[in-house]
């Protein structure tokens, strides 16, 4: 859980406190910085991240904490524009369980078994306020940089098959 305020009302503060809670919030935390109607614009998580509201935002935590640990996110810069808050970001944590991604009918598209390596990757977020509360996220980031700190890429022959049999093992488990 989180051990920071929920009360912010300073727009930069807030999305800069959500990249913080993603890493060890919980669902309180969330309700305090997502408006109802929130959406995140990034559409690679499972179906529960592609709802509405505080639970989604939630759920792509949950999701994230569910294939790498130590995560963090340091912020480097800030900007805000009336409802408009810019961050960039450099998150960074370890691989420990299979990391698997989805299509845009929420079907399992690759899986990515552990490697126990670290990575460091470079992340610009933008954030839409409405009411005190991010309305809408989205995020543009350096998934090459992380993929090959990962050694996701380029495969090896032996990561291409433990990639194919945690592929196998997401979509039964998505069944």
């Amino acid at each position: 859980m989180s051990q920071h305020p929920t009360t912010l009302t300073d727009p930069k503060a807030i999305c800069a406190h959500s990249l913080e809670i993603m890493a060890d919030g919980d669902l309180a935390d969330f309700e305090a910085l997502a408006h109802p109607e929130a959406i995140d614009r990034e559409e690679s998580g499972p179906p529960a991240t592609r709802g509405t509201g505080p639970a989604a935002f939630h759920a792509i935590a949950l999701w994230l904490r569910g294939a790498f640990c130590d995560l963090r996110w340091d912020v480097h810069h800030m900007a805000a524009d009336s409802d408009l808050v810019a961050i960039r970001s450099t998150w960074s944590g370890r691989h420990v369980r299979p990391f698997v991604t989805y299509d845009d009918a929420g079907a399992v598209a690759q899986a990515m078994p552990p490697t126990g390596k670290t990575f460091a990757a470079t992340q610009s977020h933008w954030f839409r306020l409405a009411d005190g509360k991010i309305i809408e996220h989205w995020a543009n980031r350096d998934d090459l940089a992380m993929a090959q700190q990962l050694g996701w890429i380029p495969p090896s022959p032996r990561y291409l098959a433990r990639m194919a049999l945690a592929k196998h093992r997401a979509r039964t488990a998505a069944r």
